[in-house]
């Protein structure tokens, strides 16, 4: 049995499963942090375009793999992600689509990526590595340890579920991030344009 190593987390933060009742909030989360870790609102046709695909499918097809930091118990980040990306991809296209569509019609020729990828769901898959994640934490929360104890409830649900390897998918850009994620001990699995694709052993995170 692995046994958990320790975690610094500020004395007032507290990381717990998420609630139905955190999706307002996080979506707020998500939209203030999701343009490359920078605040993305107005980046997008509509703001919701972010939250509908990096986290409320999350959160709707695989809540059980979700955590949310929360700080004087208010959300201030989050980490949303699903153990098997194969059957989360299929489940995306028969149940999110449908849902997303029904919030942004089908976009013009020539379309943000984002409105793209809904209803492609392009997904990395490697049978080493099937988990993969995103993770947001507002600028007050980063740096205090609360990343890294989100990391540890991935890791230890990937390993109670007999998962082999963790991947994410970031910007080659988002240099603060790429720090976080190499001295957590993830390494580089690909490059495809200006993603990059990183994966870990998720006994690491424990």
């Amino acid at each position: 049995m692995i046994e958990p190593s320790p975690v610094i987390v500020r004395s007032r933060d507290l990381i717990r499963p998420y609630r139905p009742a955190d999706l307002p909030a996080l979506r707020r989360i998500c939209l203030l942090t999701g343009d490359r870790g920078k605040d993305g609102t107005g980046r997008f046709s509509d703001d919701g375009i972010l939250p509908d695909v990096f986290l409320e499918p999350y959160l709707t097809l695989a809540p059980e793999t979700a955590w949310v930091v929360e700080t004087d118990g208010e959300p201030v980040g989050y980490l949303v992600s699903t153990l098997d990306t194969r059957a989360f991809s299929d489940r995306w296209r028969a149940e999110w689509t449908p849902e997303y569509r029904r919030r942004h019609p089908l976009p013009e020729p020539g379309a943000e990526w984002l409105d793209r990828i809904a209803d492609d769901a392009y997904f990395w898959l490697d049978d080493g590595f099937p988990a993969h994640l995103h993770i947001n934490l507002l600028p007050e929360a980063q740096g205090q340890g609360a990343g890294r104890a989100l990391m540890r409830e991935l890791g230890l649900a990937a390993l109670a579920a007999a998962v082999p390897g963790i991947h994410l998918v970031m910007s080659s850009e988002n240099t603060a991030a790429r720090a976080f994620y190499d001295r957590l001990g993830f390494s580089q699995l690909a490059v495809e344009g200006d993603a990059v694709v990183l994966g870990i052993d998720p006994r690491r995170l424990v």
